[in-house]
């Protein structure tokens, strides 16, 4: 045999060999691509993208104070009636508190009454009483906040308050902003203003404040839905309730388990909530409810 029929014979072989690679690689797709085709779509749950607010807060703390405060010594030897100081009683305005030999004592506004602490022989010691008035229906709260935060003070912003002691939120709004910066805190001195529901703040509690600051509506997506590949932000973003497609996003602030999505998606999209771990992009699924 000659060279040149062995070249033929070489390239035929090499030739059919290819064929046969090219055809077995495709129908060893198909096969797979049926498999995949046949296997059962992955459940999960959904969520429609839509629109929450957003807000950036500063947390600190502040100390009660009542919005009108009333105090005077009253002697035990000068005292005719009185009502009871030490039951927390709450008088209204011009209503009597005191009936003294010489004078009366008189409400000058609405609120708790009260009785101060004194030590012995301070005052007249346990010679002399010492009647509190604290107008509470409203409460101020010293709070000092970082000078980093001067910029982003004014007045109005919303507040909320709350205690270690009560199992309830208040609200309210800054109202007063010290022009200075305190130089050993470096801090400023600002007061703000809250709705004292049922009275249960009292003067000189310690309250924890968020100031509100910021406040925006942004489409927004729940914490769990968000996955984080490396420098990348991503979501599974639903395709026609039957496929997902995984779609990089830009985040911005958290709030309440929300995070804002400040490019990637629109309002109206549908993202995989739950089976997040569970899938692929381009995965069949079928969209459950939670």
């Amino acid at each position: 045999m000659n060279t040149s029929k062995k070249i033929i014979i070489a390239v035929s072989i090499i030739t059919f060999l290819v064929v046969v690679i090219i055809a077995g690689r495709m129908i060893l797709n198909n096969v797979i691509q049926k498999k995949i085709n046949e296997t059962k779509p992955t459940e999960v749950v959904a969520l429609e993208v839509k629109k929450t607010e957003f807000y950036e807060k500063i947390e600190t703390f502040g100390t009660a104070i009542a919005n009108q405060s009333f105090s005077i010594r009253i002697k035990r030897t000068e005292l005719i009636s009185s009502l009871e100081f030490d039951k927390n009683l709450m008088v209204q305005k011009n209503q009597l508190i005191a009936q003294l030999k010489n004078e009366k004592i008189i409400a000058p506004f609405s609120g708790r009454l009260g009785i101060r602490e004194i030590t012995p022989g301070i005052l007249g010691g346990e010679d002399s009483i010492i009647a509190t008035l604290d107008d509470i229906e409203n409460i101020k709260l010293d709070i000092k906040v970082p000078e980093s935060y001067s910029s982003i003070l004014k007045r109005n912003l919303k507040i909320k308050a709350t205690s270690e002691s009560l199992n309830e939120t208040f609200f309210g709004n800054l109202d007063v902003i010290s022009s200075r910066v305190d130089p050993t805190t470096r801090s400023i001195l600002v007061q703000a203003k809250i709705k004292n529901n049922n009275y249960k703040i009292i003067p000189g509690m310690l309250i924890n404040i968020e100031i509100i600051f910021n406040e925006k509506e942004s489409i927004g997506v729940p914490e769990e839905s968000i996955i984080q590949q490396g420098t990348r932000t991503v979501v599974y973003k639903v395709i026609e309730d039957k496929t997902v497609s995984l779609t990089e996003v830009k985040t911005g602030i958290r709030n309440f388990g929300k995070v804002e999505i400040l490019s990637g998606l629109t309002a109206g999209d549908k993202i995989v909530t739950e089976g997040v771990s569970k899938i692929r992009d381009k995965a069949q699924i079928k969209l459950i409810s939670k």
